[in-house]
């Protein structure tokens, strides 16, 4: 049966038996006390005329019962005709939600509800259900720009080597140990967009372990690795010395936090510039912030650089150009750790990045 013809039977069941009850109660608090097989006469006096006909509980009976059960076939129909009406416009919201639900498996994402009436509990289901497919949308355009970007970056390197193949082949001339330094740069750079990209499968998938983990050793950890490259750029940076204790992956963390200086450093200024890594925490939250000085950037510019393979033409770096996927990497563990992230140009030029991730639990620390 339907939830329409469940909801009716109900309804119906309902009236009838509050109908029984009320014959009930006129049987128990009535009918009962009016004696049966008896007949009252009333005095008579000389002339008058004769004693009036009082009915005992058969006659009651008899007269009442055939009137109750016309009105119980009357409330049964009543309530089967009512009910079906009133559970029609009670689940005609739902109609609606069963055909979007509908209309989305069938590929189209861009359908929305838009339930109109008061706030209850099919509105809500239906706003959420709209949020849901707006998500969806959202997430599957980001799916198919990432894919279409990804295959164009993978096609790059593959299309250059068969090129330098091509022409070195034709010429007899040919500078072999030159080719092969060539050839190994584009490799390298190959092998270093796949493990990017790898690394951003595995942060999205949030199939990671999650322990306590120290910000400060991260931050630590990363600024030595890339220490050597700031002092060829002839920069300065300067680390926080608080502690600070998330929970997550030490890896992607790490990961996040040497993408950061390390964007900090190749999109600075030529000489002089500076790296600012500072750490704050409170019970709730830690915030880690990567500023650098740079050129001056737009708020527009900004708010594309955590797109994958995004880089800024203004940006770019020959001999530093990366894979495009320093900042989204950075955007995908944040989320994986259920954080925060916020890219913002600084006034006199430069990037400001920061990354507010859950504070550890105090019996973690």
């Amino acid at each position: 049966m339907s939830v329409r013809l469940k909801l009716t039977l109900s309804y119906a069941g309902v009236i009838v038996v509050t109908g029984v009850l009320l014959l009930a109660v006129v049987w128990v608090f009535l009918l009962r006390y009016v004696p049966d097989g008896v007949w009252v006469q009333w005095p008579q006096r000389p002339g008058s005329p004769s004693a009036p006909f009082v009915p005992n509980r058969s006659d009651l009976e008899r007269a009442f019962a055939p009137r109750a059960a016309t009105m119980m076939g009357f409330l049964l129909l009543f309530g089967l005709v009512g009910g079906w009406i009133l559970a029609g416009r009670m689940l005609a919201p739902l109609t609606k939600i069963t055909e979007a639900t509908r209309t989305a498996a069938g590929g189209s994402l861009s359908h929305r509800i838009d339930l109109e009436g008061r706030d209850d509990e099919f509105r809500e289901l239906a706003d959420g259900f709209d949020n849901m497919l707006a998500q969806l949308e959202a997430q599957v355009a980001e799916q198919q720009r990432f894919a279409a970007n990804a295959s164009h970056e993978l096609r790059t390197p593959l299309a250059i080597t068969q090129t330098l193949l091509d022409v070195a082949g034709k010429d007899p001339n040919r500078d072999v140990d030159a080719l092969i330094e060539r050839l190994r740069l584009i490799n390298t750079r190959a092998i270093d967009l796949t493990e990017a990209l790898l690394l951003l499968s595995r942060a999205d998938r949030r199939s990671f372990d999650r322990d306590p983990v120290d910000l400060s050793l991260v931050v630590e950890e990363a600024v030595e690795v890339l220490l050597p490259l700031a002092e060829q750029r002839g920069l300065t940076i300067s680390t926080p010395s608080e502690q600070a204790r998330t929970i997550g992956s030490y890896a992607l963390l790490l990961q996040l936090t040497t993408n950061l200086v390390h964007n900090a450093i190749v999109h600075n200024l030529p000489s002089g510039g500076t790296v600012s890594v500072t750490i704050a925490a409170n019970e709730k939250s830690v915030v880690l912030t990567v500023a650098n000085t740079g050129e001056e950037l737009s708020r527009e510019m900004v708010a594309t650089l955590t797109e994958p393979f995004q880089r800024g033409t203004q940006r770019i770096h020959v001999d530093q150009a990366g894979v495009g996927l320093g900042l989204a990497i950075v955007k995908s563990i944040t989320r994986a750790h259920d954080g925060h992230l916020a890219v913002l140009p600084r006034p006199g030029g430069g990037l400001r990045v920061s990354v507010e991730l859950p504070s550890a639990p105090a019996q973690s620390r």
